[in-house]
């Protein structure tokens, strides 16, 4: 269908030299769009390039703290001079620490919604005029399963993911009228290298995961592409403020009686 096609967009995938964000970035290529990312490090936007490339993809990377908003300003700038106003955003660059609320400093939970929530809030705010000079341009933040639900030992982590609900909800408030649409995309459990100790045969995280999902498997990069061209695209139009989770049905679930 016309109205999934990226063709001729330019899109920012922040935090994409790897995992879901690259996952994404490939799919919104596959989809017509020319692919902008960013990491910390210049190593780290390296191995990207070359990842990009042995899947047959021209990207641009560049060196961004995104949790730095002269940084961010410049990137966006840098982007609009060499490549062109940005048309889609994806806000994926997120740290997580796994630290029982009571053992957690204060520096370490504000690290985490400094990348997780601060970060999206910077990249959009400086995205967001050349959308509205252009005409209107999409806004997909990477939302959690903890925008919804809390976890032992993800205090910052959910606090940040459920403050990304929300500023998805005010941006889409805010700028909707510009013909901007900013919605969550909120991956369930998704198997990738980072989590493949955790999905061996009898781990018991493996068995949970798998319990609880309606589906009885873990997510794949790939069931992220469809949703997330989807909100990238005109497709999309009329959808504002929505956060749509990928999960395979777990936030609709209660889990299976015991036996």
């Amino acid at each position: 269908m016309a109205n999934f096609s990226l063709n001729g967009k330019t899109a920012l995938v922040t935090g994409a030299s790897y995992g879901i964000g690259f996952s994404i970035a490939c799919a919104l290529h596959e989809a017509g769009a020319t692919i902008i990312f960013n990491d910390i490090k210049q190593d780290l936007v390296e191995a990207g390039l070359t990842a990009y490339k042995e899947k047959g993809i021209h990207a641009h990377g560049y060196v961004c703290d995104v949790t730095d908003e002269k940084a961010v300003n410049d990137l966006v700038a840098k982007i609009e001079k060499e490549v062109g106003v940005v048309d889609i955003l994806v806000n994926n660059a997120g740290i997580i620490k796994r630290i029982p609320m009571t053992e957690m400093s204060a520096v370490e939970f504000r690290q985490v919604i400094d990348v997780d929530l601060n970060a999206p809030f910077i990249v959009s705010k400086a995205v967001i005029p050349g959308m509205i000079k252009k005409g209107g341009g999409k806004i997909i933040n990477i939302c959690s399963m903890m925008s919804e639900l809390g976890r032992e030992t993800v205090s910052a982590y959910a606090a940040a993911k459920g403050g990304l609900k929300m500023l998805t909800r005010n941006i889409a408030s805010e700028y909707g009228e510009f013909n901007i649409q900013c919605n969550g995309l909120g991956p369930g459990y998704i198997a990738t290298p980072q989590t493949a100790p955790l999905r061996t045969e009898g781990h018991p995280f493996n068995s949970f995961i798998i319990s609880k999902t309606p589906a009885a498997r873990w997510g794949t990069p790939e069931d992220l592409a469809g949703p997330a061209v989807f909100l990238a695209s005109s497709a999309s139009d009329f959808v504002n403020g929505h956060v749509l989770y990928v999960d395979g049905g777990i936030l609709a679930y209660i889990g299976k009686q015991p036996k």
